[in-house]
């Protein structure tokens, strides 16, 4: 393997809850309105330290996507997904933003979101945009 070079954000960021890489910036949010399978889940206009996996369909609650997962580059946890295409004509503001799951982050004050134990554990999206 060559050397890893991560990228160091400035302001209000958000990292992997694991080893603390940088993921993304508060002001880089669209909405703090979607579900995962975990609870609570962000969508961003980008995110940085992150590869991609194999893209695949999926249904969620608002019809079906083309997504891939995105894996933290530090330490290789799942932190979220992309979407790489809509199938729905009004989700496609979606297409290529990040989804970053808030139980799989810290917050920009640390702060981790910790899974209820009566959370709904169905499908992911947003559920009021």
């Amino acid at each position: 393997m060559g050397r890893l070079f991560l990228m160091h954000l400035d302001g209000n960021v958000y990292s992997c809850k694991h080893c603390k890489t940088h993921l993304g910036v508060a002001s880089d949010i669209i909405s703090k309105a979607f579900q995962c399978k975990h609870g609570k889940a962000y969508l961003f206009h980008k995110v940085v330290n992150v590869t991609s996996g194999v893209k695949e369909d999926r249904m969620m609650i608002t019809g079906m996507h083309t997504v891939s997962d995105i894996f933290c580059v530090g330490c290789g946890s799942i932190v979220g997904w992309k979407y790489d295409a809509a199938h729905e004509k009004g989700q496609r503001y979606k297409e290529g933003k990040f989804i970053l799951e808030r139980y799989k982050v810290s917050g920009p004050d640390g702060s981790q979101y910790w899974v209820p134990q009566d959370a709904h554990l169905g499908g992911s999206d947003a559920d009021d945009i």
